[in-house]
């Protein structure tokens, strides 16, 4: 499966994007501080929305939000987000050594994706 990024829209809190993912369009909202990290980690708007669409695997984190790590060679974009509704919130975004966080993948605590 593929994803495709298929419209932006600036928000008060970020930027809110529509991604095409299968027969479905999926909107997800970038948080400010998501999209400064994703600069600062020299990775892309597209390697984010696949670690949340199409995640490895899914973990819980604290705060009752989830953790979607997707990985790329060595490393794996360990994506953070959250729910306003029913709206998935990219809260944060890294790019660690994936040796220090993954967990073998399968483990799908969520899904955005059904």
């Amino acid at each position: 499966m593929t994803i495709e990024i298929i419209d932006r829209q600036l928000r008060t809190k970020g930027v809110l994007y529509s991604i095409k993912a299968s027969d479905k369009i999926l909107k997800i909202l970038y948080l400010s501080h998501a999209i400064e990290r994703i600069k600062k980690w020299g990775i892309t708007e597209e390697m984010a929305a696949e670690a949340l669409i199409l995640p490895e695997e899914v973990i819980s984190g604290h705060r009752n939000r989830y953790i979607a790590h997707r990985r790329y060679g060595d490393h794996l974009v360990r994506a953070v987000y959250e729910y306003e509704g029913k709206m998935p919130v990219l809260v944060t975004v890294y790019f660690p050594y994936s040796e220090r966080y993954f967990k073998g993948g399968g483990i799908y605590e969520d899904k955005i994706l059904g």
